[in-house]
C-alpha cells in the first residue's frame, strides 16, 4: 500500500541553547513541498545559507552529528532528526538563529510536542521508501562495533550498549515499529560519564550544560570536594550521587534510558541516508561515527540500485512520443545544436530522450580529430534539451516559450561517449514546477552504464513579441 508523504500544517519555534556552544538559539520548523526533505537554513549568516541534512554533510561526530555545506554547519542534529522519523514527516525546513540545535531537555520530546501542537498534512506524492533487499553489515572490531539491517516490512531497532561499566553494564533497548518512537523513545535523555564531564567542563565545551538536560553517571568515587566543586560550577546548593550510580540532579525515566537514548541517536544519524527505511536495524554498541559509517553504506547501496533502476530500454521500433520534426516544434533549437534525436517517454515529472552520436558530428572536427570525443559541455546541452521538452510540455503553446540554463550542478562525466553511441537521457523534476523554475535531476546513459549526469535548474519564458 503506497503512504503519501506529509509536512506540518503551519510554522512553529522552539527557542533553548545549544549545549557545546552554550548560543541561545531559536528553531522554525517550516512546511516544504515533497520531495524536499530535511533541510536547515542558518538565518543568522549572510544570505542564509542552506545545509541539507544528508550524510555526505557530516563533518564532525566527536561530540554529537554536525553537517556543513554552502559555508555554515549545524551541530547536533541528531535528535530532532529522531523525532521527524518518529512522526514520519517527510518535509520539513528548519529555520535556525544559531550553529547548534537546542539541547532543549537532552531528548527529542520537545520537539514532538511542539510539532504536534500545530499538526500535520498530507501531501500527494507517495512516500518513496527503501526497502533493505538483504543484510547489509558493518563493523569496527576493535571497538567491537556491530551493525547490521536487514530486510522487513517494517522500521524496526534494536540497540545494545556494553560501557564495561558497574554502573550501566550492558543494556539493551527496542522498538518493533516506527510508531513506538514517541511513547519509547523520544523522552529519553543524552547521558555521559563523571570523568567524561569534568574533561568537557576543563575544555569549556559544555557552555549550555545545566545538569537539566543530561544523565551524569557516576563511575568512579567522587569525593565530598568535587561534588561541592560540581554544585558551584552549575549553580546548585548541592549535588550527591543517587543510589542508581548517577548524579542526582534527575531521576531516570526508564531503567535502560541510556540504551534507549543510543536508539535515538541511531534513529537520527540513519535520517541522514536521504529517504524512509525499511528494515530491522540492529545495532551492539553504536556511536555517533559508526551510525554515520554506517548510514553511508546504506545510502551507497541506494545509490547503486538506483543507477541500475535509470537503465532505459530502448527498442528503436517502438512509436516515439515525439520524432525529430516534432522536437523541432517544441524546441527552437536547429543544427548543429539540435542535440536530440527523439523523445520515448514523457510525463508530468519525467522525460526521456535519444540522441544518436555519429562521425558526423561538426564537434567532431576539433574534439579531438584522432580520438572522438563527445565534449561533455554538449553532453549538458543535450540532456538540459531533453529537460526542456518536459519544463515546455506544461504550456498549451510551447512555441512561444523559452527555456533559459540558470544553475548546473553535481555535474559528473564517468564515461567517454563515442561516435556510434546512442545517449539515453532521462529528466526527473525535484520539485514541482514555480514560478516557471525548474529543478531536474538528468541522467545520461549508453547501454546499462551511467556517463554523465547532474542538476540542472531551468526558467521557462514567454518570447516577447517584437514590435512591427
Amino acid at each position: 500500500m503506497n503512504v503519501k508523504q506529509r509536512t506540518i500544517k503551519s510554522e512553529v519555534s522552539v527557542a533553548g541553547v545549544g549545549l557545546h556552544t552554550g548560543q541561545p538559539v531559536v528553531m522554525t520548523f517550516k512546511p516544504a513541498p515533497v520531495n524536499h526533505g530535511y533541510k536547515f537554513k542558518r538565518v543568522d549568516l549572510p544570505d542564509s545559507p542552506v545545509v541539507d541534512a544528508d550524510v555526505d554533510n557530516v563533518t564532525d561526530t566527536s561530540r554529537g552529528t554536525t553537517i556543513s555545506q554552502n559555508g555554515a554547519s549545524v551541530s547536533t542534529v541528531e535528535h530532532v532528526l529522531a523525532c521527524l522519523v518518529g512522526l514520519e514527516v517527510d518535509n520539513v525546513m528548519m529555520e535556525l538563529t544559531g550553529p547548534e540545535i537546542p539541547i532543549m531537555d537532552g531528548s527529542a520530546i520537545m520537539f514532538i510536542e511542539a510539532l504536534e501542537s500545530i499538526g500535520f498534512k498530507e501531501q500527494e506524492a507517495d512516500r518513496d521508501y527503501y526497502d533493505i533487499p538483504y543484510n547489509i553489515h558493518y563493523s569496527e572490531p576493535d571497538r567491537k562495533v556491530e551493525m547490521v539491517a536487514m530486510p522487513l516490512d517494517d522500521y524496526r531497532f534494536t540497540c545494545m550498549i556494553d560501557y564495561n561499566s558497574p554502573v550501566l553494564g550492558s543494556q539493551h533497548a527496542a522498538i518493533t515499529t516506527i510508531s513506538e518512537f514517541k511513547k519509547e523513545i523520544a523522552s529519553c535523555r543524552t547521558f555521559c560519564f563523571l570523568h567524561e564531564l569534568e574533561m568537557l567542563l576543563e575544555h569549556n565545551l559544555i557552555k549550555g550544560g545545566d545538569l537539566n538536560n543530561a544523565i551524569v553517571v557516576v563511575d568512579k568515587q567522587v569525593s565530598p570536594e568535587e561534588l561541592k566543586h560540581l554544585a558551584v560550577l552549575f549553580n546548585r546548593d548541592d549535588i550527591d550521587v543517587a543510589k542508581e550510580g548517577i548524579l542526582n540532579n534527575i531521576q531516570l525515566r526508564h531503567q535502560n534510558e541510556p540504551a534507549r537514548h543510543k536508539l535515538l541517536d541511531m534513529i537520527g544519524d540513519l535520517a541522514l541516508v536521504g529517504v524512509p527505511l525499511r528494515g530491522h536495524i540492529m545495532a551492539a554498541r553504536p556511536g555517533h561515527a559508526a551510525n554515520i559509517a554506517f548510514a553511508k553504506k546504506i545510502k551507497a547501496q541506494i545509490k547503486k540500485e538506483k543507477s541500475k533502476k535509470n537503465v532505459q530500454q530502448y527498442n528503436p521500433n517502438s512509436t516515439p512520443v515525439y520524432d525529430t520534426v516534432e522536437v523541432m516544434n517544441i524546441l527552437p533549437h536547429r543544427a548543429p545544436m539540435l542535440m536530440i534525436d527523439k523523445i520515448i517517454e514523457l510525463s508530468k515529472s519525467h522525460v526521456v530522450g535519444v540522441k544518436n552520436v555519429t562521425m558526423n558530428e561538426p564537434f567532431f572536427v576539433g574534439h579531438f580529430p584522432e580520438a572522438p570525443v563527445m565534449p561533455g559541455v554538449l553532453q549538458i546541452e543535450a540532456m538540459a534539451q531533453t529537460g526542456g521538452i518536459l519544463v515546455l510540455n506544461t504550456v498549451p503553446d510551447p512555441e512561444n516559450y523559452l527555456t533559459y540554463l540558470l544553475k548546473i550542478e553535481n555535474a559528473r562525466f564517468k564515461e567517454k561517449v563515442l561516435p556510434g553511441d546512442t545517449l539515453i537521457f532521462r529528466c526527473d523534476l525535484m520539485a514541482p514546477i514555480r514560478r516557471g523554475i525548474a529543478q531536474m535531476r538528468g541522467v545520461g546513459m549508453v547501454g546499462d552504464k551511467i556517463v554523465v549526469e547532474a542538476e540542472l535548474m531551468a526558467l521557462i519564458s514567454r518570447i516577447e513579441e517584437k514590435e512591427a
